[in-house]
């Protein structure tokens, strides 16, 4: 049986916080629908559709939003939102609006009739209000607009008390609404990018329908948070906490510096599979710009030697992971010897991870741990603290420029855990690690002088252990092959390989083929996420 590791909290703190809850049947779709609320500066939450009527009562809810779901409502096993929740809803007069499955949840409650439709309706459709309508749903909207279907079923029959409110060439009732009630639905996907009015219907329903305010800021989370943290750390607490120099680690020491000064203490690990001068940079910029009280232990040898030899990728990390915790573990013991004893641990949990605990789909008891700290044993009897567990990817970005961080450390792309050792096929050495290194600086410089870095979600260079002839000068050269890995993506679930210019193309495959010894061709990866996924 391995050993136990530190929890991870799956519910969010602050309960007097006024929220949208977004109620999760298991749709693709549920995060965005959170993300879109978010970017209205309105603060929500997403829950399990079966989520216990007593886990939402002791919120202030401005507003309830069905996603959609796989599933079909008729059938046995469907899951609905519990009775109870819905008394909550009509006691607190709360404002419900149901997507797709959601709209279909209304009418299997209130009702109507859902059936198979005769054809399945995937992709851009033409939805056209009825004819003398005037919906606050769709205010300011034309009356006809584009928006992305994706459903089998539809409704047949409207609830008692409802009316239409809009219509496709396939679907009589793609949108409805009971203003008795305060009760929408719309069989179409408002949060997804395809729907190009759709940000604007939300908005209607969130900030003109519900009344939610707009007060969702980055700088009032920071100071809220330094507030808190100092209440539940004590004037006399220290907490230690994990650093890679990526944004999410970056901007949680911060603010725990901001917080509590020294008394938090970072420690940084050099695996040996850093990029080019990572370890000296990111010291300067932790300790020199930012003040955070950081260590750093060179362990290069030590991963390195452990590496030798191994070719599968997921024996590489599993040395790594286990060998970051021995040694951050050591870093603790050498930290309370020194007279400071940590109670708190620093992690750099999103909310993407407290979604993927909670949603319908694929409940579980924890949250993934976080890749740099990869699950400390209890052992370390430490607890949690969790700056960033209510914040999307772009809100961690703003809350780092909010305090001031510098635009280069929050617009950083991600880095693996395990570093380049999962970048390079093969077994791992000092030499490899050298020729990744080289070569990867150079694509990054590349990026950043044609101005392409900030519109790429994340981008690598990989070694592969395939070696091809080539000609340099008038010599023959049996040398390594790179392949470049660039894509766009916004929330890192889905990627398309991004559509660099060949020049840019072009100019890095000069520079690294001429600067790099040990690289004598270069390819670029043009697959996407499903199927293929963004690290090799």
């Amino acid at each position: 049986m391995s050993e136990e590791i530190l929890k991870q909290s799956a519910h969010l703190g602050n309960v007097a916080r006024p929220q949208v809850a977004i109620l999760d049947f298991g749709s693709q779709y549920s995060h965005l629908i959170a993300r879109r609320v978010r970017e209205l500066n309105v603060y929500c939450e997403l829950y399990s559709c079966l989520v216990d009527v007593d886990i939402l009562a002791k919120h202030t809810i401005t507003a309830i939003i069905l996603s959609g779901g796989p599933s079909s409502v008729y059938e046995e096993g469907a899951p609905h939102v519990a009775p109870a929740v819905w008394a909550m809803i009509k006691e607190r007069s709360i404002p419900v609006l149901g997507i797709c499955y959601g709209m279909q949840e209304l009418a299997h409650v209130f009702g109507g009739e859902v059936a198979p439709g005769l054809k399945h309706e995937y992709g851009k459709s033409v939805v056209r209000r009825v004819e003398g309508c005037n919906s606050p749903l769709f205010e300011g909207l034309p009356s006809e607009c584009q928006m992305w279907m994706s459903h089998g079923d539809k409704l047949s029959k409207v609830p008692d008390g409802f009316k239409a409110v809009a219509a496709t060439d396939n679907a009589e009732f793609v949108a409805i609404e009971n203003l008795e009630k305060r009760f929408w639905g719309l069989q179409f996907h408002p949060e997804v990018t395809h729907s190009p009015l759709g940000k604007d219907l939300l908005k209607n329903f969130v900030i003109g329908i519900a009344g939610a305010v707009p007060n969702w800021v980055m700088t009032d989370y920071a100071n809220e948070f330094i507030t808190e943290v100092r209440e539940q750390v004590g004037p006399t607490g220290h907490v230690m906490g994990a650093v890679s120099g990526g944004v999410d680690s970056t901007v949680a020491a911060v603010l725990m510096t901001r917080a509590i000064g020294d008394r938090f203490h970072a420690v940084m690990v050099d695996n040996g599979c850093l990029r080019k001068d990572e370890a000296k940079n990111v010291l300067k910029r932790m300790r020199e710009d930012c003040g955070v009280n950081l260590r750093c232990v060179d362990a290069a040898d030590r991963f390195l030697g452990l590496l030798k030899g191994v070719t599968d990728p997921e024996k590489k990390r599993k040395i790594i992971g286990t060998t970051f915790i021995h040694i951050f573990q050591e870093e603790a013991e050498k930290i309370e010897a020194e007279g400071f004893h940590c109670d708190w641990l620093l992690q750099g949990t999103l909310y993407p991870d407290v979604i993927e605990s909670i949603s319908y789909k694929g409940p579980s008891a924890t949250i993934k741990t976080h890749h740099n700290v990869g699950g400390l044993p209890a052992s370390m009897k430490l607890k949690l603290i969790e700056p960033l567990r209510e914040l999307f990817k772009d809100e961690v970005r703003e809350l780092g420029m909010a305090m001031g961080i510098d635009e280069l450390s929050v617009w950083r792309h991600p880095f693996p855990g395990p570093g380049l050792a999962i970048r390079i096929l093969g077994e791992v050495t000092a030499e490899r690690v050298e020729i990744l290194q080289q070569a990867d600086q150079i694509m990054i410089e590349e990026l950043h002088s044609s101005n392409h870095y900030r519109k790429i979600g994340q981008a690598f260079v990989v070694l592969l252990p395939v070696k091809t002839v080539g000609v340099m000068g008038d010599g023959r050269t049996y040398e390594n092959c790179a392949s470049v890995r660039c894509v766009e993506t916004t929330d890192y679930m889905t990627a398309d390989f991004y559509h660099l210019p060949y020049e840019v193309m072009g100019k890095m495959s000069s520079r690294i083929i001429n600067e790099v010894r040990g690289i004598n061709r270069l390819c670029y990866d043009i697959s996407s996420k499903p199927p293929a996924t963004i690290e090799w």
